[in-house]
């Protein structure tokens, strides 16, 4: 446990994507087997512990501290890993890490044990380990690492360990299971590759690059097809063998979060796409906002209701597979008919293509993006007709072309400390528009787009202003005459019966800090109500 111990310590406080790689990869060359292998699972999330719950851990350190204590306590740091490893009571004799268990110990042991066995055996552990120990068990345990590892993150840090290209890992992970033995002889040179025997495999995605106007100075618009860019979730929709699968675009499997949608699979092949919230209509498909679609992400089981009210909807944009052949070494423009001919027999309630824009130059393109016809689009895609569907993100194939960010001015009204580095400092920010008469009403929340030395800034002023608490949640001081004004963008907005405000954003950020302007100036609500007028 100590090795993953110093790990966790390690990448929490390595900021640096390429030195996360490094200290991954060296991870993996000095820690053996099985214990690198269950250590992998745990951070890339596909580690599965049911005998152990956060509620049972909480009953657990409710039996050795004050229970008003411990709140306190879980507010000011944020984690409940965290709180529980610095605030479980040291035994009369320091733990020694010749003690601690091991990975595979623990994880071989609660996958072996029963509800009821569990929380008994990580008290037992808890109390052999030190404040670090005590931590990377919790997290083995219960998993919700904080620090900045994506799945994508971790296959590459095997690709590199291994020196192989990171889709070849992405094309095995699904067949895969912990603690990887078969996985790390190949990549170490000591066995063969691993065979995908996993039905409906995930294939790595093809990613854009943003454009700019140096770009459009030395491409041909007659080398390039377009097409609207979909406000939903990269998805891969897979059928083999009878087997249905749903991918977001880093390979996580969530067919269980859209049954209605992958019951609906009835081809064999894989198709590239965006998920939506959709039904048919009389004028075709209408499309859901993405609000709509957020009523059904993130859910490990769906209701009837949720399923009836929020219809599950694939807008394909590319084919990669039909049937047993691969198709994409093929030019986008060769796979778009494929694609065209083989939609065309699938279920119009669930599937359809994105339609191709019709333009002639640059000039044109953005007049069709800087008008489009619905609210859930938020820019153009531009593929070059040529291009064949490559992993990773190859220069000079596709591009985005995303219109503009919406800009408002709003007041801070609640801010709440963040996760992991930030767990000391009030770093969430929940801010308002004003509505008559006088009222602060609010419209989104925020976490990123400022500086560290801003957020320092930031904290400072909610402790120097805070009026109320609500848990781990401080009201700021915010009125006509006093307040802090947020400059916020963000990509859409639309009507949301869930806020009191009426409206809901689409990934805002702060863009800047307005110190120099009085709340009173900050925008009205009639303000984001026009610009849904706009849209719609």
């Amino acid at each position: 446990m100590d090795r993953f111990a110093d790990l966790l310590d390690t990448l929490a406080f390595t900021p640096s994507r390429n030195a996360k790689l490094t200290l991954l990869a060296d991870y993996l060359r000095r820690v053996p087997d099985p214990e690198r292998g269950y250590a992998l699972a745990a951070l890339a999330r596909d580690l599965d512990i049911p005998a152990v719950k956060p509620a049972q851990l909480r009953e657990l350190i409710g039996a050795r501290m004050d229970a008003e204590l411990f709140a306190y306590s879980y507010d000011y740091v944020g984690d409940l890993a965290e709180t529980i490893a610095l605030a479980w009571p040291e035994r009369a004799s320091i733990p020694s890490r010749n003690d601690a268990p091991g990975v595979a110990e623990v994880v071989e042991t609660l996958q072996a044990a029963s509800r009821r066995e569990g929380p008994a055996l990580v008290e037992a552990w808890l109390d052999r380990l030190d404040p670090p120990g005590r931590y990377a068990l919790l997290k083995l345990v219960t998993g919700g690492f904080r620090m900045g590892l994506s799945a994508r993150l971790i296959k590459q840090a095997l690709a590199g360990f291994g020196q192989v290209e990171v889709n070849e890992i992405e094309e095995l992970w699904h067949g895969l299971a912990p603690p990887y033995l078969d996985l790390f002889a190949w990549l170490e040179g000591t066995g063969d590759k691993p065979v995908n025997a996993a039905a409906a495999p995930f294939r790595p995605v093809m990613l854009s690059h943003a454009i700019d106007e140096a770009d459009f100075e030395r491409l041909d618009p007659a080398d390039f097809a377009a097409e609207w860019k979909w406000d939903g979730i990269r998805v891969q929709a897979v059928s083999e063998r009878g087997i249905n699968r749903l991918y977001t675009r880093t390979g996580d499997d969530i067919s269980a979060s859209f049954p209605d949608l992958v019951d609906a699979i009835a081809f064999d092949g894989a198709l590239d796409g965006e998920l939506l919230v959709a039904r048919p209509g009389e004028g075709g498909v209408e499309t859901g906002s993405f609000s709509d679609l957020q009523q059904r992400l993130n859910r490990k089981t769906v209701t009837a209701k949720q399923v009836r009210e929020h219809p599950a909807f694939f807008r394909a944009y590319d084919i990669l597979q039909d049937g047993r052949e691969d198709l994409r070494a093929l030019p986008f423009i060769a796979r778009r008919a494929r694609l065209d001919a083989f939609v065309a027999g699938l279920d119009p309630a669930r599937f359809d293509c994105s339609p191709l824009l019709d333009f002639a130059d640059w000039d044109e393109l953005a007049r069709l993006r800087a008008d489009p016809p619905f609210a859930v689009i938020e820019g153009v895609m531009i593929k070059r007709k040529a291009a064949p569907y490559l992993p990773g993100r190859p220069k000079g194939e596709w591009f985005k072309w995303k219109r503009d960010p919406f800009l408002i001015d709003a007041v801070l009204m609640y801010a709440q400390r963040g996760h992991g580095k930030r767990s000391g400092y009030y770093s969430d920010y929940t801010f308002g528009v004003w509505r008559e008469p006088g009222e602060l009403v609010p419209v989104g929340k925020a976490y990123f787009g400022f500086t560290d030395e801003e957020l320092l800034k930031i904290d400072k002023y909610v402790r120097d202003n805070t009026i109320e608490r609500f848990g781990p949640v401080r009201s700021v001081r915010a009125g006509p005459d006093k307040g802090l004004v947020f400059e916020v963008a963000f990509e859409g907005i639309n009507r949301s019966s869930r806020h009191k405000s009426g409206v809901a954003m689409r990934f805002p950020r702060i863009s800047r800090l307005r110190w120099d302007k009085p709340p009173a100036e900050a925008d009205r609500l009639e303000t984001l109500e026009r610009m849904i007028d706009g849209e719609d």
